[in-house]
Formats: C-alpha cells, sequence, structure tokens
C-alpha cells in the first residue's frame, strides 16, 4: 500500500495530511505558518508522520501546494537576474517591456532588457525576420550576469516559431543552465500582459527550485523516498521538472486545493466553495469537479499578467479578524488580522485583541479557548458583529453565482468554524467531515493536468481535426507534467471563433488531466 502525504501553506496555517491507497485520512495536523514558510512546512511534515505511525517506505508521493512563489514576487526577493528579451521590433518599439509595472518590480526585473527584430501579425504572416545575429550578441552579454531569460514575440500563441528559434541560439551560447520562458507556454493573446507573465515565471525558477529541493530534502532525512509534485492554480498537480519550468503555475495554488478538496469530501462536482482561513475568506466556483478559470487579466504583484488564473474572490475575513468596536456601539470587520498569531492575541486564548473568533465563541457558535474570558462583552453588539460577518460571505457568494437560483455551498477551512448552516443564497450547505484540512486534502488527491490555449486557423486543417490536433497537446503536457499516458481524459474543452481575424482563426482552450505516472522520479536536473 502506497500512502501519500499532502501539504498546504495558507497565510495562517500550513496543514499537513496522510492518506492511504484509497484516499482515505490516516492523520492531519495544522501548524502555523512560519515567516520563512520552509520550516512550517517541515514541521506539518513532521507532526503528519509522527501521528500516522506509518512505515516510512510505505510513504510514495508527496504533495505540496506552496506561497512560495507568490511570496517571492509580492516581497521583491529571492528573484533570478532575468533578461527580458522581445521579438517585435520596429512595431512594438513604442511601448517597452515592464511598462505598468510598479517601479520597485521593475528595477529588479529590467536591467537587460532588449527588443530584436521578429514576430508575426496576428493572421501568422511574418512581420519581419528574425535577427539572429542581434539575438547571438545580445546572449554573449549576457553571459554570466543572468541565470535566467524570457522571450516574448509577437502574436507567438498563433506562431511560435520565432521563440522557438530564439530559445535554441539563447541555449546554444549560455548554456543549459541559463531557465529560458517562452511566451507561447504561459500566456495567451495580448502582449504586454503576456510578456508580464514571462517575465515573472523566469523570475520565480529559483525559488521553485529551492522549494522543491528543500521538501524533497526534508522527506530524505525523515527517510522518505516519495516521488514529489507541486500543486499547480488550476486544482491539479506537476511533477518536479514541470515546475522548474512553469513555476508561475503554483501561484493561487492554495484556494484551488481548496476547492479541489472540497469537491473530494463532499461528492459534489458542481458547488461554490467558501474556504474560510484565519486572514481571508476565498469564494471559487466548481464546475466538472474542478475550479472555475478567471476570463480576465490579473495582477500579480501589481503586474498586470494574462496566463491562466482561478476565477475566485478573497474579502479580508478569517478567524483571526480584527473586531473594532467603538463606544457608541459601531464596530468595524477587518481586514486586518492577527493571523497565525491568533492563538496568542485572541480574547478566547488570553490575548488582548478582539477577532471573529472571539465574537463566534461569545455567541455559543462554537468553542474554543476559555469562553469566560469573553462572558463580559455586549451580546447585543456582538450579534450585529456577527449578522455582518455572515453578510460578507453571502454578498460574496451572491457575486460569484451565475444566476439568482440558490447553489450548493461548501464551507471549508479552519475559519469556517465561524459561519452558520444557512445561508443566503444558498440551496444547502454543507461542512464535510476533515473540512479544516480541505486544501491538503486537495492537494494529495489531485490529478496531473495539461492545458493548451492558442489561436488556431481552421483553415489548415479543418475544425475536427484542428481540435483533435489541439487535443493532443493538451495530452502531451499532461504527460510531461507526470501524468499517466493510459489514464489522460480530456476534461475542458473551449473553442471560440475570431471573427475580426482572416483564416478563420480560432481560440482553441484545451485541458487533460490524469493520474499521477509511478515513474515519475522525484529528482532536479541542474
Amino acid at each position: 500500500m502506497s500512502y501519500r502525504i499532502g501539504i498546504d501553506v495558507g497565510g495562517t496555517h500550513t496543514d499537513g495530511i496522510l492518506l492511504d491507497a484509497k484516499y482515505q485520512v490516516i492523520a492531519e495536523t495544522k501548524c502555523a505558518t512560519t515567516e520563512d514558510v520552509s520550516s512550517g512546512i517541515y514541521q506539518a511534515m513532521r507532526e503528519v508522520i509522527a501521528k500516522a505511525n506509518v512505515q516510512r517506505d510505505r510513504i510514495g508521493f508527496a504533495m505540496l501546494g506552496t506561497t512560495h512563489c507568490t511570496n517571492a514576487i509580492v516581497e521583491r526577493k529571492r528573484l533570478n537576474s532575468v533578461a527580458v528579451i522581445r521579438i517585435g521590433a520596429p512595431a512594438t518599439l513604442a511601448v517597452k517591456p515592464l511598462i505598468g509595472v510598479p517601479e520597485d518590480l521593475r528595477e529588479k526585473l529590467g536591467k537587460y532588457v532588449y527588443i530584436v527584430r521578429g514576430g508575426h501579425e496576428f493572421d501568422g504572416r511574418q512581420m519581419a525576420d528574425l535577427d539572429e545575429a542581434e539575438l547571438s550578441r545580445i546572449a554573449d552579454t549576457l553571459k554570466g550576469k543572468v541565470d535566467s531569460v524570457a522571450v516574448t514575440s509577437v502574436f507567438s500563441p498563433v506562431s511560435k516559431d520565432h521563440e522557438l528559434r530564439a530559445a535554441e541560439i539563447l541555449h546554444e551560447i549560455l548554456g543549459d543552465q541559463v531557465s529560458i520562458s517562452l511566451s507561447h507556454e504561459i500566456g495567451s493573446v495580448g502582449l504586454l500582459e503576456r510578456e508580464n507573465a514571462t517575465i515573472l515565471n523566469a523570475a520565480v525558477v529559483n525559488v521553485a527550485k529551492t522549494t522543491a529541493q528543500g521538501f524533497m530534502q526534508a522527506l530524505r532525512e525523515e527517510g522518505i523516498e516519495a516521488k514529489v509534485f507541486l500543486g499547480q492554480n488550476d486544482g491539479t498537480l506537476m511533477s518536479v521538472e514541470y515546475a522548474m519550468k512553469y513555476p508561475i503555475l503554483t501561484i493561487a495554488c492554495g484556494p484551488t486545493n481548496s476547492i479541489r478538496g472540497a469537491s473530494y469530501l463532499s461528492g459534489l462536482g458542481d458547488a461554490l466553495v467558501v474556504d474560510v482561513g484565519g486572514t481571508t475568506t476565498d469564494i471559487g466556483v466548481l464546475v466538472n469537479s474542478f475550479p472555475r478559470e478567471s476570463s480576465l487579466a490579473v495582477e500579480i504583484g501589481g503586474a498586470r499578467t494574462n496566463f491562466r488564473m482561478p476565477d475566485l474572490i478573497s474579502i479580508g475575513l478569517g478567524g483571526g479578524t480584527i473586531i473594532r468596536i467603538e463606544e457608541d456601539g459601531s464596530f468595524k470587520v477587518g481586514p486586518d488580522s492577527v493571523g497565525y498569531q491568533l492563538t496568542r492575541r485572541g480574547l478566547v486564548f488570553g490575548g488582548d485583541t478582539l477577532t471573529a473568533t472571539d465574537v463566534a465563541v461569545a455567541l455559543g457558535k462554537t468553542q474554543l479557548g476559555d469562553p469566560a474570558k469573553v462572558a463580559h462583552l455586549d451580546k447585543g453588539v456582538l450579534q450585529k458583529v456577527y449578522n455582518r460577518i455572515v453578510e460578507m460571505v453571502e454578498e460574496a457568494i451572491d457575486r460569484m453565482k451565475t444566476s439568482a437560483d440558490p447553489v450548493p455551498v461548501i464551507l471549508v477551512g479552519g475559519g469556517s468554524i465561524l459561519l452558520p448552516d444557512e445561508m443566503k443564497g444558498a440551496a444547502s450547505v454543507i461542512r464535510p467531515e476533515h473540512f479544516g484540512v480541505a486544501n491538503a486534502i486537495g492537494a494529495a488527491i489531485s490529478q496531473i493536468s495539461g492545458q493548451v490555449e492558442r489561436v488556431f486557423s481552421l483553415d489548415e486543417l479543418g475544425r475536427e481535426k484542428t481540435l483533435e490536433l489541439a487535443k493532443q497537446i493538451a495530452v502531451d503536457e499532461a504527460i510531461a507534467a507526470g501524468a499517466e499516458p493510459g489514464s489522460i481524459e480530456i476534461v475542458d474543452i473551449e473553442d471560440v471563433p475570431l471573427a475580426y481575424l482572416p483564416g478563420n482563426a480560432t481560440r482553441i482552450r484545451v485541458k487533460a488531466a490524469g493520474n499521477l505516472s509511478v515513474k515519475t522520479e522525484p529528482t532536479l536536473s541542474n
């Protein structure tokens, strides 16, 4: 029997679970998320292994959902030394790369920026010949100065030829130790947003590598030789090698892990998921057991990007949310939180700060800490505060619904003990067993996926053959990410005709998902 460990890092808690081969929970734990993130991961891992008391050689898989890459971008720390190359002169010279990106991030990532001749038109015609000599000259000047390169060519989702040739030249001169990120593999149509996503991907390669190496080393120190996978932000997993190539896909994997865990624990494939942590509440949508994807551009660390992200609403409400009550009875709910310091600063734990958890305990909604420490508070005012907390969640639920009809709502996350069993707009409120560690369970039970989103000309192959080609590309991506070939299924397909483009152009998005491949090796290339 092969057991699997799931670890997921939240803003307040790092959760860990151990599942058996039938996905039954053997042990679970919750640790405070640490400032360096890593030590909290190792602590959760060691605790859950100790609780489970299973033979270490029977643990075959380890899954990690991490905020390392998100934190690195937001904090502007531990980023790669990046070169930015845009293939698009002379057409794109008026708008430089990193325009609109916050100045402090531009200073970090904008030291080596180049625009060379090349690129394609929206219909796939070549705009200018690729200036290979200039690319070679740039590569020579970058030797020893950068460890990651972001390459973006105009309309590369339509034609990727210039990006692929640029990568060949860069690898030839800089060597394989320098990571190359290509925009057609990361973002969709929209030059500046795709370029930003590619630059950010290039900037967090080392962070992802260090995180994976640290996790694998911690497992080895516990005597565990498990196959390691990282969570990606569509509710699926990817191998370590794949994560090194596309580390940006780990961003927002925490909420999607919770959504996948909620689906598994409740048995529902279509529902709203409300994930209440210590600091925030994330509301997402389950569609066919996977998180609904956002169709909007998303800002990460102040940079506008257009790579795939889950469709989420986050509100400043959690178990550690600070409640301020004035003398006249007026009050304010958050948005700030005591976060992982709840058990030290919350009133019921002997602290001096009134939190949302204290309100729920004082009103008898849940049992935590010492209720006597909040017995002196005015119940009338607290009831108004509690009503507002519930209203905030109900309003967010309403914003995520696509119709006025009530929908099932699944409550997960440790902070969901704050919420009642009935809410406006909810056909039913489900709080499944193990709801507090749904995120770690979602990481552990997830499949491996591959996705393609590209503009195709239907005139070349016809609609049916083009769709088959897109499906095959998605399947190949899933295999590259670590999926067992025979288990892969197409789980989502979308084609949107682009009336303003010639050649019967259509934007096609296909996602394929399959089970973990037992052949995937937990190794890192240098």
